[in-house]
């Protein structure tokens, strides 16, 4: 038997207009404006899916809702054979008329997507869209439409992206963490590095080794090793022999 043909639970417009701006309404309400970073892919790896030099250069003021009320998820602080990792994640909602908007028209993207950048203010943390859920549970065709997108992000680990947004908390990224000589080198006003005769790089005064560097301080690590292991006594690889 069908439905009952006075009611209209799927195409009315009127309805499903009404029901969009309830959403935006709510998102402005009880969400916070954070930063939307579209991803720039400049050399994009076609045999492994992959460019090593994106960039992100165009940032989008963007309101969103923080569907993780309890805190954030994931693994959280981990100690790992590599060091201390933190794997928080977070679930942001976005309107999608306001998203389309925002920044779909203007960077000409059909949809959020993954690689993405949300700067979450509050911490001043990057996280970084892994997953965009389209049929959310909440917006799941109510009166035939979708009227959200779940932006399931984790934080960010910089690997030498380019930032150049103008926003000083964001660019700061790249100027800590970055090991790549060649935002330290010195430029000629065509933007090209200057060399020495030997096709060393000429470095800046803010170049420092052991910053930019971090695995390559050798001189420490000899330092404390000396405090752990000795050899001096029992050395079986020194001229005058083992137990001498």
């Amino acid at each position: 038997m069908p439905t009952n043909r006075y009611f209209d639970n799927y195409s009315a417009a009127n309805e499903q207009a009404l029901l969009d701006d309830l959403m935006v309404e709510v998102i402005q309400v009880h969400g916070i404006d954070a930063w939307y970073i579209p991803r720039q892919i400049n050399n994009q790896d076609e045999l492994f899916g992959e460019d090593a030099i994106s960039s992100y250069e165009t940032p989008y003021l963007l309101e969103v809702y923080i569907k993780s009320v309890d805190g954030f998820t994931g693994d959280g602080n981990l100690l790992s054979k590599f060091g201390l990792e933190i794997r928080d994640t977070v679930t942001f909602t976005v309107a999608r008329r306001v998203w389309e908007e925002e920044v779909g028209q203007l960077q000409d993207q059909s949809r959020p997507n993954e690689g993405d950048l949300v700067f979450f203010p509050l911490n001043k943390k990057i996280f970084q869209i892994k997953y965009v859920d389209h049929e959310a549970v909440g917006s799941f065709y109510q009166l035939g439409e979708r009227y959200s997108y779940d932006l399931r992000c984790e934080l960010f680990e910089y690997s030498n992206e380019v930032f150049n947004t103008g926003i000083t908390d964001i660019d700061e990224i790249q100027t800590k963490w970055s090991t790549n000589l060649l935002d330290y080198a010195l430029l000629t006003e065509d933007s090209y590095a200057l060399q020495t005769e030997n096709g060393d790089y000429i470095m800046l005064e803010t170049y420092d080794e052991d910053t930019t560097q971090p695995l390559a301080n050798n001189d420490e690590v000899d330092a404390e090793e000396d405090d752990i292991l000795d050899f001096s006594e029992w050395n079986p690889l020194s001229d005058e022999g083992f137990g001498a």
